[in-house]
């Protein structure tokens, strides 16, 4: 992988019309019937079985993770646990698999193909926009990320796409890094030119393959490409599928086709990061990581999201596990809201999207084992 540190080429003045971040929790009359009741029971009984059999196993000569998985009242763990009760409503397919999902209240961004689809989230999921690339050529969307109310895509062909959203939730395309002006202005020096194979060179502007991922932060967009790595950590037995990072950046997630999440850290007085256990559960490859808050989300080809907490004692633990796919589980997004009272039973959104374009919404709302917290599936409305 290679990363590239661009900084604003586009106008990055705020404007009226640019979303704000914070998300407000909108509460859901929920089903009273004794089918629900029996599901909830159920659901119940199954994840207290499937808990107690989830050690997190570590891979070899790594140390362990011990963690407590029971759903007891006198259990030791002082996070709260959700308990799910499904409800399934009409489903959203945007045809192709689920590349991305990115969250910026009101809207929801599910990258399918070289299509990002845009959903709000205050109209009953309605589908109010759809951006396209322009150019048929540009590949599929890998990555979508935002910075200063813009909109920043990933693309097949190289490029960042760069958009603008209006007043009526339209967006616009702005620009495309790097721009021609940015391409002119450096092409004059030798120094601005790096070796991408033999006896080919290009600007170091622009990626000679893929753009996988997107960052920003403050006046930076940061890129990362198929073209090149820039760091090698070797520990997983085969390929790598994901990286999450904690919100201070001192813990390091990545998942495998090996079936395992494993965990670094910084080493003390040292300038790298080591591994310093594994995190198991999913039988099948993990493909998707996200980290919120002191949550922890993977998706698999085993059809399931996991959610998982670090405690205060160091020692992680998972939370729930929701089976509502049919299919693998290709991308996440996911926003936690706390409701603001003193028992911190917030909820927790979850958007998964899999390799049948069904993109699926799941409320976790947590209690501190209490029996009336729920969770509650959404299918999204079809976009055609």
């Amino acid at each position: 992988m290679k990363i590239r540190s661009w900084l604003s080429t586009f106008s990055t003045t705020d404007t009226s019309t640019a979303i704000t971040p914070p998300l407000n929790h909108q509460s859901s009359a929920a089903s009273s019937s004794s089918d629900n009741i029996s599901s909830a029971s159920s659901s119940l009984s199954s994840l207290t079985s499937l808990q107690t059999n989830l050690s997190l196993q570590t891979l070899p000569s790594l140390p362990s993770l011990q963690t407590n998985l029971l759903l007891s009242p006198s259990s030791s763990l002082s996070s709260p646990l959700p308990v799910s009760l499904h409800h399934t409503l009409p489903s959203l397919s945007p045809r192709g698999v689920i590349t991305s999902l990115a969250l910026r209240h009101p809207l929801l961004y599910a990258a399918s193909g070289h299509q990002i689809h845009v959903f709000d989230l205050t109209d009953n999921y309605a589908l109010v926009d759809t951006l396209d690339g322009r150019d048929p050529s540009s590949g599929s969307v890998k990555s979508v990320t935002f910075h200063r109310g813009k909109v920043l895509t990933a693309h097949q062909d190289c490029r960042i796409r760069v958009w603008e959203l209006a007043a009526d939730k339209k967006h616009e395309l702005a620009a495309t890094l790097p721009t021609v002006k940015d391409r002119l202005r450096r092409s004059v020096f030798p120094k601005n030119y790096v070796e991408v194979r033999r006896h080919k060179k290009r600007l170091w502007i622009e990626h000679h393959d893929a753009v996988s991922g997107l960052a920003a932060s403050g006046d930076l967009i940061c890129s990362v490409s198929w073209d090149k790595p820039i760091a090698t950590l070797e520990k997983h037995k085969s390929a790598v599928n994901a990286l999450a990072l904690n919100g201070d950046g001192t813990v390091l997630f990545s998942s495998a086709c090996d079936r395992s999440i494993l965990v670094w850290e910084r080493e003390d007085s040292a300038n790298y990061m080591v591994v310093t256990g594994a995190l198991r559960g999913h039988s099948k490859a993990i493909l998707c990581l996200i980290n919120i808050s002191d949550l922890l989300f993977s998706g698999s080809a085993d059809r399931t999201v996991r959610i998982w907490r670090r405690g205060h004692d160091g020692k992680f633990s998972c939370l729930t596990v929701s089976d509502a796919h049919e299919k693998p589980v290709r991308s996440l997004a996911a926003v936690v809201d706390d409701d603001g009272s003193a028992a911190g039973c917030g909820v927790v959104r979850v958007f998964s999207g899999s390799f049948d374009g069904e993109i699926k919404l799941t409320e976790e709302f947590e209690a501190a084992f209490k029996p009336a917290s729920k969770t509650k599936l959404l299918n999204f409305p079809p976009p055609y």
